[in-house]
């Protein structure tokens, strides 16, 4: 999300990172830049005129702290207006005044409406509210069955439409049923339509007419960029839309139809796809986005998705096996498996400040996740008595796990060589000699340094920052970084004698 455009307004900071002061030549010259890096990412062109000559403004009018540098001044100034871009602030759901609230999915057929009515429906019970899922499109085949299927695997209710009833009538009846059953929410899944089918759009304001919905989101397929927010203004005309859902971000790098869709239509972006499971919707959070743009990260996002991998008693009863160096084979491949939860290494690097441009640098990221899965599919060959007491493991043990997981007896040995290092080094990293860090919130594990649950040593990711998320860089790690630091090490010792 937003990855070719990060991309570019890095290099253009850097380039303004030996300035020493920002003048009107040097700011006209930067701005051009992240002009044509919008551009490129399909902002609409109204869009980019209006952003750099705010930003423009700002920088000549030196509207930024003192104690700031040049290239800080300018990102400070571009940050800002980037989450004024967005949207502003966080826009959450208005369904207080309601009992149930209402919820109108409207857009084009085949942008996601009836798999975000899941998602969407997935993320509030979460929150505490109790939804009710309701098919609207009568026209579309089996798209009744789609939604009655989602809310049998969410365990939600759903109302039971056919094909012979009318739009209207579907969506009155079921805001009654659900008032009945004490529901919160109602999700309307509308048709699917093109904004100049007149007959369709009048049946969405008869709709809305009927049962009066606290909001209407429109679904847009992210991928589709200034189409999507071309056709979002017409129904926001129609419609008077209070939000929108923007799916396939996950696909998107360049990010043009959120950064455009709040200026042309004024309703922000509340809800964003990021897969295709029913658990992989996210909040759209305006400032958090505009620091991923800009490189700075975003630990609350972080954070949040490793509290939702790690239950607060898991943490506790994980950081005790590590501090008395009892941490095992099962214990890795869990912490591997939570991990996953939490995303993709490149993902998480991306999260953490400071470390956006960092996967670049550690190359190939499939590389790193192979080595990751190869070390996975060693302990899944372990018997649940070598997992939990690696030290049994002996040279015919080692034959038989290497040709169950389809690697070799060196690759089987380096993996046991780098666990046994590292739960030498976890007595010293939990006993409080290891690099300290902030405090995180309760049940996120504390583990010497370490994000995400992952112990420092992990294989495969040499050169990384002990207690890193799955990296290694530990000493004696095992990694090519590590021992290309240590034969250089000999070498000098050896001159010197």
């Amino acid at each position: 999300m937003f990855e070719s455009l990060s991309d570019r307004l890095s290099n253009v900071f850097r380039s303004l990172g030996g300035k020493s002061q920002l003048t009107e030549a040097n700011i006209r010259e930067g701005l051009r830049e992240v002009r044509l890096a919008l551009l490129e990412a399909d902002v609409n062109f109204k869009v980019v005129k209006s952003f750099t000559e705010k930003v423009q403004e700002r920088c000549l009018g030196q509207d930024v702290e003192k104690s700031l540098t040049p290239t800080q001044q300018m990102v400070k100034i571009v940050h800002d207006e980037l989450v004024e871009l967005l949207g502003g602030e966080d826009t959450a759901l208005n369904l207080q005044d309601a009992q149930p609230g209402v919820i109108m999915l409207v857009g084009l057929q085949g942008s996601g409406k009836t798999t975000s009515a899941g998602k969407l429906a997935n993320l509030l019970r979460k929150q505490k509210i109790s939804p009710y899922l309701v098919p609207v499109d009568v026209y579309r085949p089996a798209a009744i069955d789609q939604l009655s299927s989602l809310a049998r695997q969410l365990d939600i209710p759903c109302y039971p439409s056919t094909t012979d009833m009318k739009p209207v009538d579907i969506a009155r009846a079921a805001v009654e049923e659900a008032r009945a059953q004490g529901c919160g929410a109602v999700i309307l899944d509308t048709a699917g339509r093109l904004h100049v089918d007149e007959p369709l759009m009048q049946e969405l304001a008869d709709i809305k007419a009927a049962v009066s919905p606290q909001e209407i989101l429109f679904v847009a397929d992210a991928m589709t960029g200034q189409d999507a927010v071309t056709v979002a203004e017409a129904f926001n005309n129609r419609l008077d839309l209070t939000g929108v859902v923007l799916t396939k971000m996950d696909g998107d790098a360049r990010g043009g139809a959120a950064l455009s869709i709040k200026s042309v239509t004024g309703a922000s972006v509340k809800f964003v796809g990021m897969g295709e499971k029913l658990s992989e919707m996210e909040v759209f959070h305006p400032d958090r986005v505009a620091g991923r743009i800009l490189g700075m990260g975003d630990m609350l996002t972080l954070i949040e998705k490793a509290q939702n991998a790690y239950k607060a008693e898991e943490a506790e009863a994980l950081n005790k096996k590590l501090s008395k160096a009892t941490f095992d084979f099962e214990d890795f491949l869990t912490q591997m498996h939570r991990m996953r939860k939490i995303g993709s290494l490149g993902s998480i690097i991306k999260l953490i400040p400071g470390l956006g441009g960092l996967a670049s640098k550690l190359g190939d990221m499939a590389e790193h996740e192979k080595e990751l899965s190869r070390a996975e599919s060693i302990i899944n060959s372990m018997t649940m008595e070598e997992r939990r007491h690696p030290d049994i493991i002996n040279g015919s043990r080692r034959a038989r796990i290497a040709k169950g997981s389809g690697n070799s007896i060196n690759q089987v040995n380096q993996l046991l060589q780098q666990f046994e290092q590292m739960r030498k080094m976890m007595q010293q990293l939990m006993g409080g000699k290891g690099p300290k860090m902030p405090q995180m919130p309760a049940g996120f594990p504390r583990m010497g340094g370490g994000m995400g649950g992952m112990p420092p040593g992990f294989p495969g990711m040499g050169g990384m920052p002990p207690g890193f998320p799955g990296m290694g860089g530990a000493p004696g790690s095992g990694s090519s970084a590590t021992k290309k630091k240590k034969k250089d090490r000999d070498k000098r010792k050896n001159k010197k004698r």
